[in-house]
């Protein structure tokens, strides 16, 4: 994981740049209401996602999936003690802080569903969820199959509840 120490350390020094404007990661107290606002927000786009998919705009439920897990992980971030305004930060931490047994529910095979560095090839048939987000948001296309939209949602509900049980956990 020496790729990954370097990755948060230009993180964190990123997020000592620039104030609020900063595009790395901060190191705060840990704070419960950021937390519990994020988890608000995650289950907000949940609802979204469902909601786009019902009104014939899942190209936008794929968008929503994403935030709802993007959320989800800055909520725990937040619970740690740090504030993210980067994702591919966020996600470093996340695996740091699996790593170091300091996340528990969620495992490196969960954070791969979400997003998986080693994946550049064929990004058009990729299941992994930011993949699926970026196919939707940057192509022509406007809806999703309805089986992919179940698959989605079911893995993305999967997760969630994943992060939601580690949020549940007193640190």
């Amino acid at each position: 994981m020496p790729q990954n120490k370097d990755k948060l350390a230009k993180c964190l020094d990123e997020g000592k740049k620039r104030g609020e404007r900063h595009q790395g990661i901060r190191e705060t107290e840990p704070n419960k209401k950021a937390a519990k606002e994020h988890l608000a927000k995650a289950l907000h786009n949940f609802r979204a996602m469902n909601d786009f998919h019902d009104l014939l705009y899942s190209d936008w439920a794929a968008s929503a999936a994403f935030y709802t897990l993007y959320h989800g992980l800055l909520a725990i971030l937040a619970q740690h003690g740090y504030e993210s305004r980067n994702q591919s930060c966020t996600f470093a931490l996340i695996e740091d802080l699996i790593t170091k047994g300091e996340v528990s529910y969620l495992t490196f095979a969960d954070i791969k569903e979400i997003f998986d560095k080693e994946t550049t090839e064929n990004l058009e048939h990729s299941p992994k969820i930011l993949d699926v987000r970026e196919r939707m948001q940057y192509s022509t296309q406007t809806s999703l199959a309805e089986e992919e939209f179940k698959f989605l949602k079911t893995r993305t509900k999967g997760l969630l509840d994943k992060i939601r049980l580690e949020l549940e956990m007193e640190k």
